[in-house]
């Protein structure tokens, strides 16, 4: 570190938004201490994103410890805002010219139906519980909560979250139903390969596995679907044209992993027996100047369960102000907050928008939001008057007794300890 040019930065959260902040901040010669609630600092591309990416997931880890694992920047693991430090402490305490949050979109959004999280567990799962369980489920030491893949599943969604959710479904209903005609196969084999083709490769069909399929309720027309990016200011004749590859994309993903969908759907109520959430109750939609318009018209359908998959937004968490669902930002652009000058925020916590936006390039497009953003952030830091000798020491100690509270001593050996179950 340049002596010379002390500065302090906190970043809350570890994984993709808050490693390309911590590499711009140590690339300026900043003291950066990154927070992060997890043993490990991959977020949502870990838990997030589903487990037949290997080549994406594998080479975001590799960009992140490179990110991280560098002179000017302190890791501190197993430490969660609220819980473990506050934000006015980080922010007011510490010594930090600046604090930035990069903690990502954890929360579900809530099922848009009065008394639907009464169900929670009774009929009713969310996206990210989910998918967090599916790719850790097959860890020895797994100790979160237990889901299955159950045929005939109602999947309330419509970008790719629930595209990947109904995906999960019917690979894992396959992988069993081979399983007990004693076929083994693999995931991310079934994944690539597609499901017809390899059920092809043993002489069977669809139809004789007997797996009712996953089915999304989606409120739009498939070609509204964002598989692919709809460019600002589009003309008509370009709106045609990515609606055109957007039903094309929808079409080669129905055919190769077998989901169906339903367009133009909305849930509007619930089916309870036996204390029990069986169903929904769809309206039929219309859009109009790009609106969703709710008809009366209506059709009971039943399932065996019901995922919601309708986007992720913050957590709610101590001494932020919420607005709605999202935080109260006073300056989208920067993500900053009323009552706190020296806090930004950045990725997912700004945008609120659901936790695999697009599955293949999340982590990128979210890398490049930010380093956009903390570009000039980091100007901004270094107009900052410098720490001076003992702050910074004290700083560093605070830093170092949390370190050693959980037993962390440098990055290398606790990732290497900690290594995410597909290294083992």
């Amino acid at each position: 570190m340049a002596e010379d040019r002390v500065f302090a930065v906190a970043i809350v959260g570890g994984a993709t938004a808050g490693a390309e902040a911590a590499d711009i901040f140590a690339g300026h010669g900043i003291l950066t201490v990154v927070f992060e609630q997890n043993p490990r600092p991959y977020g949502k591309v870990e838990d997030g994103l589903p487990r037949w990416h290997v080549g994406l997931r594998r080479k975001e880890y590799d960009s992140i410890d490179r990110k991280l694992n560098q002179e000017d920047i302190r890791f501190v693991p197993l430490t969660a805002l609220s819980r473990d430090v506050s934000l006015p402490e980080l922010a007011n305490e510490w010594g930090f010219h600046a604090v930035v949050l990069a903690h990502g979109a954890w929360r579900d959004r809530p099922l848009p139906i009065e008394g639907a999280d009464e169900f929670v567990r009774k009929g009713l799962v969310y996206q990210n519980p989910f998918i967090l369980w599916f790719n850790h489920r097959h860890e020895k030491n797994f100790a979160g909560e237990v889901f299955e893949a159950l045929n005939d599943t109602i999947v309330v969604g419509g970008g790719l979250a629930s595209i990947d959710v109904a995906k999960a479904l019917n690979l894992e209903l396959t992988l069993a139903a081979l399983r007990e005609r004693g076929i083994e196969e693999d995931l991310v084999e079934l994944e690539v390969k597609g499901i017809p083709r390899v059920l092809e490769s043993h002489d069977l069909t669809w139809k004789e596995l007997g797996i009712q399929p996953a089915t999304i309720f989606y409120r739009r027309r498939p070609e509204d679907m964002p598989l692919v990016n709809m460019p600002d200011g589009a003309d008509d004749k370009m709106r045609e044209k990515i609606e055109k590859s957007r039903a094309r994309v929808l079409a080669k993903s129905q055919e190769k992993y077998l989901f169906e969908i339903e367009p133009l759907r909305a849930p509007v109520d619930l089916i309870v027996e036996n204390e029990r959430l069986t169903g929904l109750v769809f309206a039929r939609t219309r859009l109009e100047a790009g609106r969703v318009l709710i008809s009366d018209e209506t059709v009971e359908v039943r399932g065996s369960q019901i995922i919601s998959s309708i986007g992720s937004i913050p957590e709610e968490i101590a001494d932020i102000p919420m607005k709605g669902e999202l935080y109260a930002y006073e300056d989208w652009d920067l993500g900053r907050l009323p009552g706190f000058p020296t806090v930004f925020s950045a990725g997912n916590v700004v945008t609120g928008k659901g936790n695999i936006v697009d599955s293949r390039k999340h982590a990128r497009r979210i890398g490049t939001h930010v380093s956009e953003q903390y570009l000039r952030i980091a100007d901004e830091v270094k107009k900052l008057k410098p720490l001076a000798e003992a702050e910074r020491n004290s700083l560093l100690a605070r830093v170092r007794e949390r370190q050693e509270k959980i037993g962390y001593k440098d990055y290398t050996s606790w990732i290497e300890a900690s290594c995410p179950p597909e290294f083992i």
